[in-house]
């Protein structure tokens, strides 16, 4: 394969994001050909570690620093056009809606400049039901936001689907016939990493039984459910409960409730990250050290067809997990014996539930952690949508 330069970017998401750089970034690298640029949120910047102890070919690029709502986020549209135009890329994976106007018209100022647009989210979808901006706002947003990937679908090389749903939902896919591939946000494990066979041992009823809610922490995602059931899950078990919150907060609101809540119940409740981003591997070693992970989504249309990345991360831990009785989750547990299905809403039933099956001792993952919870299987479509394999 001839030398080839590529360019990850985004925006929000951080240059080390487990989607960007852990999945894309490492499956580009896994070929001698491939110079790996990754752009995003900083600080970090520079070269990182090579593929497999070569010399690197992985660099980092900061191109967004602050608040969300400031003005540096424009600053980031023009640090990414400045990339573009020294880099040269010959290949552009978009990961964020926001940089694909300056990515058309740098494809339109050149020829054999080609992309592909990561679609982590149903961004139009989001804005018009998360109620984050006032009603006519939201429609405005979302209709633009609509028509600028209906543009992107027609001229990328490749779209990029996180969700099976996204085939049903995007009407716009339909302007890339044969260019669309579902490429979920199954685990990865870091180099030498190697997944465990078996799923771990519950603790009896006298040990503490050690609960995690790991990813973005937010009212949707259930994080206050979740801290409801490991306080009546620590009152109600000899043994007690404790329950680590790792992730990161940008709902003001919440992160004090959090904060101050962790401050009162620390004999039960931990809160990793909060306030700053955590590093992926710092989740990965809090999924070693739990018991039992928590999906504690609410009900809403933005996730309720989704597959979370950390289903796919306990999954391939072997972490036996608690999931609301959506459908699609409840199915995936069933499938692999890899938890139980609660009502989170109701916390007292749900740790009823959790030591009523505890003490009947089940055998969680029978056949073992499911090999297709990770990423290698969608590493080989990667290749294909990109028409480099």
């Amino acid at each position: 394969m001839p030398p080839l330069t590529v360019l990850l970017a985004s925006v929000l998401k951080p240059v080390d994001e487990p989607r960007m750089t852990g999945k894309f970034a490492a499956t580009l690298l896994e070929r001698p050909g491939m110079q790996v640029h990754v752009a995003g949120q900083g600080p970090r910047a520079g070269r990182g570690p090579g593929a497999g102890g070569a010399e690197s070919r992985l660099e980092f690029h900061a191109i967004f620093q602050g608040s969300r709502l400031g003005l540096s986020r424009l600053g980031a549209q023009w640090r990414y056009w400045r990339l573009l135009r020294r880099l040269r890329p010959g290949l552009v994976v978009v990961h964020a809606p926001e940089l694909l106007p300056l990515t058309l018209l740098w494809q339109a100022l050149g020829s054999g400049r080609r992309f592909v647009y990561d679609i982590q989210e149903n961004f139009a979808l989001n804005i018009r039901t998360q109620r984050v901006y006032p009603p006519w706002v939201g429609r405005v947003l979302a209709g633009a936001l609509r028509r600028v990937e209906t543009l992107a679908a027609r001229r990328a090389a490749g779209l990029a689907l996180a969700e099976a749903s996204y085939a049903d939902e995007l009407p716009f896919l339909n302007r890339a016939p044969g260019r669309v591939a579902v490429l979920e946000n199954k685990y990865q494990p870091a180099p030498g990493e190697a997944p465990p066979a078996a799923a771990r041992p519950l603790p009896g009823p006298q040990t503490p039984l050690r609960l995690l809610f790991s990813g973005t922490l937010s009212e949707l995602n259930g994080v206050r459910e979740a801290v409801a059931l490991a306080g009546a899950l620590h009152a109600a078990r000899p043994g007690g409960a404790h329950l680590t919150v790792i992730g990161f907060c940008q709902q003001p609101t919440l992160l004090q409730w959090l904060t101050e809540t962790a401050d009162q119940h620390s004999a039960w409740l931990t809160l990793e990250g909060g306030a700053r981003p955590v590093p992926h591997a710092a989740v990965v070693a809090a999924i070693g050290r739990a018991h039992l992970g928590l999906l504690a989504y609410r009900p809403h249309p933005s996730s309720e067809r989704c597959q979370p990345t950390k289903l796919f991360e306990y999954l391939a831990h072997g972490l036996p997990l608690l999931v609301p009785p959506n459908p699609l989750w409840a199915a995936a547990v069933r499938a692999h014996g890899a938890g139980l299905v609660v009502d989170f809403a109701d916390p007292a039933a749900a740790a009823a539930t959790v030591l009523g099956a505890l003490a009947a001792g089940p055998a969680f993952y029978p056949q073992g952690p499911p090999a297709d919870a990770l990423w290698a299987g969608e590493a080989k479509k990667l290749w294909a949508l990109l028409n480099l394999s």
